[in-house]
């Protein structure tokens, strides 16, 4: 790795990338974080972000391709890990489930990972960097959850996004990994889990050791891929979801 290591993550200003973020700046990584805040508030979240190392913020939207190229591709120096963590969930029923959520869900969950790390892998081997890449997918890519028909499909495009990424690129010594986390208590989960009981029974029960996780879970398991103690994981996805890929006896 380059000295300090340097870290990029798409999402980066949400609570899950924000956390990420903040665990690779306490870790020593100078991270820059890319959301599709403005910029003033962006920076604002990237300075709360920076606890060790800093952190810098960029608007990018990860679906534009130039947006993508300009921040990531062709930054400054070498580049050692990339997050891919932007993303959007719509809960809606598959009877209900529009074109045009169905084309946005797919758009920012699949092809901005996509676009975010091939310019990632560009600038790893233009910089001859053996670099890392880690993909935020989630446990429905394995095991369909109601109501999320598009996000389920995006992650499961995603997983193997990641295998095909990890299989290429391992010539030039570049890694590829997924984190897939259960029910995490941030965004849409965390706001139906609080408003809406019956949502919190249902997912509850769909958690075998009984609870969802947090996003420093999360950010554990990413600082974890990230360092030199997975230097022979590739092609993997790293399952942290309390067992709810397991499935439940009741």
């Amino acid at each position: 790795m380059s000295s300090p290591p340097t870290a990029v993550i798409t999402g980066g200003a949400g609570d899950i990338g924000g956390t990420i973020a903040r665990t690779l700046s306490r870790d020593g990584f100078r991270v820059t974080i890319t959301d599709v805040l403005p910029e003033e508030t962006g920076r604002v979240r990237a300075d709360e972000l920076s606890v060790g190392m800093p952190v810098e913020y960029h608007h990018v939207d990860t679906t534009l391709a130039a947006d993508v190229g300009a921040v990531i591709e062709r930054g400054e120096g070498p580049l050692d890990v990339a997050v891919l963590c932007a993303g959007m969930v719509r809960a809606q029923p598959f009877l209900s489930v529009g074109p045009e959520v169905w084309r946005r869900t797919l758009d920012v969950n699949l092809t901005g990972a996509f676009l975010a790390a091939q310019a990632a892998a560009r600038r790893m081997v233009a910089r001859k960097t053996e670099g890392v890449l880690i993909f935020v997918s989630s446990w429905v890519a394995e095991r369909p959850w109601p109501e999320i028909s598009a996000y389920s499909a995006s992650k499961a495009g995603m997983n193997q996004l990641m295998r095909s990424a990890a299989l290429e690129l391992s010539a030039h010594g570049i890694r590829a990994n997924a984190v897939a986390p259960g029910i995490v208590m941030a965004g849409l989960a965390r706001t139906q889990f609080e408003t809406e009981p019956q949502y919190a029974a249902r997912a509850s029960r769909a958690i075998p050791l009984g609870r969802p996780q947090t996003p420093q879970q999360i950010a554990d398991a990413v600082a974890f891929l990230a360092s030199p103690a997975a230097e022979s994981i590739t092609g993997s996805v790293f399952t942290v979801d309390a067992g709810s890929s397991l499935g439940t006896l009741s």
